[in-house]
């Protein structure tokens, strides 16, 4: 299943993050992907914060569409177009349920595991790691198909960490390590007896001199190249039953140039 679904209001006020999908979905011109509307409840400036979630009601309107679109068509595999992270709650405990000891690997430079009570922005797309654990707000816990462990999480290109997130990597053993190693990583999902993967590529993992058509731009992050890399051995290695491309904010198709690769990679292998 294909999902074209510019989810912004888990970024708060969302600039240009659906026009940023609707870029990319221009540029793959794939007529299988089947558009998920966003709510028509208010949101952004005019939204309201619940359960220490900024646009709570709108969030939950459209991930539950979304939640039943899946559950009836029952896909084996789920790519998306987005939008941004929050959204991932919904196809990541899907394939969780559908494919047990899912592994998910989470190139961003955000660790999005905070608690909604603990979040300094209130923003969902921060929180979308820690409500997979089944550790987030209650409220959401209906729109999951499954939970995740500790142990499933593999994080590339993290670096801008909150300390609550920090805390919580470190008490999980989650792995999540400063510089890029493909072989390790390669490793250590083999060791676990991971075979089937989730691709969750938010667009600030990368090195802002490679591409910073991004809603946030953090240095030191992994390159392009190796970021095209460390996805072709996952892919060489492991079954890949779903993938994301999210937050990239060109709205100018000409501009996705130096990520067509792993666009490609991504939402068409």
């Amino acid at each position: 299943m294909k999902i074209y679904f510019p989810q912004w209001q888990g970024s708060g006020t969302g600039k240009n993050i659906e026009d940023g999908a609707k870029a990319i979905l221009k540029y793959l011109n794939d007529p299988e992907f089947v558009h998920i509307p966003l709510s028509k409840i208010a949101a952004g400036k005019n939204g309201e914060r619940k359960h220490h979630i900024n646009n709570y009601d709108a969030i939950t309107d459209q991930l539950s569409y979304l939640k039943i679109q899946i559950d009836q068509t029952q896909p084996k595999t789920i790519k998306t177009i987005g939008g941004d992270c929050g959204l991932e709650i919904v196809p990541v405990s899907y394939l969780n349920q559908k494919y047990p000891n899912l592994g998910v690997i989470w190139f961003d430079a955000h660790a999005d595991i905070n608690k909604p009570c603990d979040s300094p922005s209130c923003n969902f797309h921060g929180m979308p790691l820690r409500t997979l654990l089944g550790e987030g707000s209650d409220h959401m816990n209906p729109l999951l198909f499954s939970t995740i462990k500790t142990s499933q999480i593999h994080y590339v290109g993290l670096r801008d960490i909150d300390d609550t997130e920090q805390s919580r990597i470190d008490q999980g053993e989650i792995y999540a390590p400063k510089i890029i190693n493909i072989t390790n990583l390669i490793e250590t999902l083999q060791s676990k007896n991971i075979t089937n993967l989730y691709l969750h590529f938010d667009f600030d993992c990368l090195e802002p001199n490679d591409y910073n058509k991004t809603y946030y731009q953090v240095p030191n992050g992994v390159t392009i190249s190796e970021s095209e890399t460390c996805i072709k051995a996952l892919q060489e290695n492991f079954t890949i039953v779903g993938s994301s491309v999210l937050e990239s904010i060109t709205t100018d198709v000409s501009e996705l140039h130096p990520i067509e690769e792993i666009i490609n990679l991504l939402m068409n292998t």
